[in-house]
């Protein structure tokens, strides 16, 4: 892998983890339309190892806040949403380790990525303008965590999306659109940590390349930044611009794999 394919990898990951769109979805596509290599797993662990550093580095603070209240204090609001995420983490832990084959195979068929990215953008559509009551974080309890933790277990498919997938189960949950992208960043640090954890023994030395480093830092930096930008975001507006892109982004993807054959 060359640096600028590594760049555009470490891109790719860092919006695509964080905004409603799947990264892994783009992971999968991005070297199917260029004709590129398959970077392995090396690779794969550098750009979560990325996502993690931006995901922490924006909620280092509350997540102090959650360790400490977690074991000090377990019956405060904090105390008890640092349970509420560590029990909504399972079952995506668990569909992690029980699909992980075919997660790297079977689910990788453009068609169903595709597909999926259709189908996960009119349930985030649904889940947005039929939303009940609005909800803030700190209402969220251990059903509604609970829902939102088997709704990622379903981001092992490639164009589901576990941002898309969290956030849109937040949201039938009458969860407020900044609090439910909250919610979602926050369930995600267990989760990338476990899957960067898992795939470091993937990584030997003479895999710590120069493109290597370069999608670490592409994939913090946009990483941080689409975090930042989709909280701000959706103070003002819906998830509809991200809805339309996954359908047409989808339907293009059907479209090609099928002329391709």
């Amino acid at each position: 892998m060359d640096l600028f394919q590594a760049v555009v990898l470490g891109v790719v990951q860092g919006l695509g983890e964080f905004l409603p769109i799947s990264s892994s979805a783009h992971l999968v596509l991005t070297p199917w339309l260029f004709g590129w290599h398959d970077p392995g797993l090396a690779f794969d662990v550098a750009l979560h190892f990325g996502t993690l550093i931006a995901v922490v580095g924006y909620f280092w603070r509350d997540w102090i806040v959650l360790l400490r209240e977690g074991v000090r204090g377990p019956k405060t609001k904090d105390g008890r949403m640092f349970w509420f995420l560590v029990l909504a983490t399972v079952p995506g832990a668990a569909a992690g380790y029980l699909l992980e084959d075919y997660a790297a195979t079977i689910f990788r068929h453009p068609i169903l990525v595709g597909t999926m990215l259709i189908a996960m953008g009119i349930i985030l559509y649904l889940a947005d303008k039929l939303a009940g009551r609005a909800k803030g974080l700190y209402d969220i309890g251990l059903s509604t965590s609970l829902f939102i933790g088997i709704s990622q277990a379903f981001a092992i498919i490639p164009g589901v999306s576990r941002s898309g997938a969290t956030i849109a189960a937040a949201r039938m949950a009458g969860v407020e659109r900044e609090a439910a992208a909250r919610f979602s960043f926050l369930l995600s640090t267990p989760i990338i940590f476990g899957a960067a954890v898992m795939q470091m023994s993937d990584i030997s030395p003479g895999d710590l390349t120069l493109p290597f480093m370069a999608g670490v830092l592409t994939s913090a930096v946009v990483g941080w930044l689409a975090i930042k930008f989709l909280l701000v975001y959706v103070t003002r507006r819906s998830f509809n611009i991200f809805v339309w892109y996954r359908m047409a982004l989808g339907l293009f993807v059907i479209l090609l794999a099928l002329i391709r054959g």
